[in-house]
């Protein structure tokens, strides 16, 4: 899968999704630290990667469509998580991904399940 950590994301981080298998580009690495959200999900959408990120703007699917991207992944810890919580959720999610696919999808990863947003289809208006 490809995927694009955002800036709230480390080293220690991508380590652990390229050791998955997974082509892993950061936010850093590719100098948009600061880019607006739209900026940083219309690139996601372009290079159809999944955008992991701790900011809970994404899961707002009016401004940010999952069906148009490689995914969304919302990794949600409240308060201030400590780094062991946070790999332990991007573990989670790296889990569930051997079952199914986050492409096109929005999915919020908590302590002990994940949510995943279902699409309206017309058939639901």
């Amino acid at each position: 899968m490809k995927v694009k950590l955002d800036e709230n994301f480390g080293t220690r981080t991508q380590k652990i999704f390229r050791d998955a298998g997974h082509d892993t580009r950061t936010v850093r690495d590719e100098m948009l630290q600061g880019c607006s959200d739209i900026g940083l999900f219309d690139t996601c959408c372009a290079e159809q990667r999944c955008l992991v990120t701790l900011d809970l703007d994404f899961s707002d699917v009016t401004r940010f469509p999952p069906e148009k991207t490689g995914g969304i992944a919302v990794i949600r810890a409240t308060g201030s998580p400590s780094l062991e919580l946070l790999e332990k959720l991007v573990r989670q999610f790296l889990q569930s991904l051997s079952g199914m696919s986050v492409e096109n999808q929005l999915w919020i990863i908590e302590p002990g399940r994940i949510r995943i947003h279902q699409q309206r289809t017309e058939n639901d208006e």
